[in-house]
């Protein structure tokens, strides 16, 4: 009988933790802080000299048939997570934007990365994106919610896993 409350005991502590630890991460919001000239997230960014535009990425994309590893990318961010800072946008020459997702959730980006250039280091790729995906992230990015309801088609984008970012003149 004492092991059957023990064992009681341990398993409301740990999920009591766990909800606690859970309730904490879903109120945090993005980082703190100004990214100035110089701030990375993430890994290192030791390729800043060979990064390439985001139109090079663009045609390096269509010419390695949809994927390309280890690539430096310079950019503007046009916007980002207002939850977490766990997502961005980059502007391209033509006035669109691709997608940006930290590698495997690992780090987050302050809000005041908007409007900032960037070298990004990572993995690109061509990918359809869905239209619940789509909405979710314009809903993260406290869209309109006409704008939200204007989403009615997948659209195939660059989606970037981005391993470091650091802020650049």
């Amino acid at each position: 009988m004492k092991f059957k409350a023990i064992l009681l005991a341990a398993a409301v502590s740990v999920s009591t933790l766990a909800f606690a630890q859970e309730s904490s991460q879903k109120k945090a919001g993005p980082p703190a802080g100004n990214a100035i000239v110089g701030d990375t997230y993430g890994s290192a960014v030791t390729s800043e000299s060979k990064a390439i535009t985001v139109d090079k990425l663009s045609k390096k994309l269509k010419k390695d048939n949809k994927k390309v590893e280890s690539v430096a990318v310079k950019g503007k961010v046009t916007d980002v997570c207002e939850k977490k800072g766990c997502w961005l946008t980059i502007q391209t020459e033509d006035n669109s934007q691709f997608f940006v997702k930290m590698k495997d959730y690992a780090f987050f980006v302050p809000t005041a990365l908007k409007g900032k250039n960037v070298v990004l280091e990572g993995t690109a790729e061509r990918k359809v994106t869905s239209i619940d995906e789509q909405k979710h992230y314009a809903e993260d990015a406290k869209k309109p919610q006409a704008e939200i309801d204007a989403i009615t088609t997948p659209k195939e984008e660059i989606r970037f896993v981005a391993n470091g970012i650091k802020v650049v003149n």
